[in-house]
């Protein structure tokens, strides 16, 4: 018998189920897809739907590795954002990263967006939701706002922040 992409990853989905809730300390709402992988072999990032319980959820990524989870809530309780922010000030070349970044992540999230879910956004007036918003549902697109959002996507296709984020944890170690 052969099986389809959509029932291995249904199958896969309902392998993991039980740890990706344990991870989330919940039922994962809107669950798509493992999108990542840690060393370990098991979920560390998980793709969300764009429509949830009827409304806009534009963050398309979750990043549910536990000692990825705990690292990033360290560096964000030591004052990390604010040093990438600084750093993002300071440089232009940064912010121009940042924006493909955003533009990247809007473009992955429109491809995952099955015609429904487009036409209830469009319908009710919530696409601006994710054509203007980025990476995390981040409006400003100079703005890091949550390293965890921003490392989700960078898991699944590098982006300027992690790759800082990737420096801060290498020199830490």
């Amino acid at each position: 018998m052969h099986t389809t992409d959509g029932e291995a990853q249904t199958e896969e989905l309902a392998h993991w189920l039980g740890y990706i809730t344990d991870a989330l300390d919940r039922e994962p709402r809107g669950l798509r897809e493992i999108a990542g992988w840690n060393e370990a072999g098991q979920p560390a990032v998980i793709r969300v739907a764009p429509v949830v319980d009827g409304k806009p959820f534009p963050t398309l990524y979750w990043l549910i590795d536990p000692q990825w989870n705990l690292l990033l809530d360290r560096l964000e309780a030591s004052g990390q954002i604010a040093v990438l922010q600084a750093m993002v000030d300071q440089s232009p070349a940064l912010r121009s990263q940042m924006r493909e970044d955003h533009a990247l992540y809007r473009n992955a999230r429109a491809r995952f967006m099955t015609p429904e879910e487009k036409q209830f956004l469009e319908v009710g007036g919530m696409m601006s939701a994710f054509t203007e918003r980025g990476i995390g549902g981040i409006v400003d697109p100079d703005r890091v706002r949550c390293l965890h959002t921003w490392y989700a996507a960078h898991w699944v296709q590098p982006n300027s922040i992690g790759r800082l984020i990737d420096d801060i944890v290498a020199r830490s170690n």
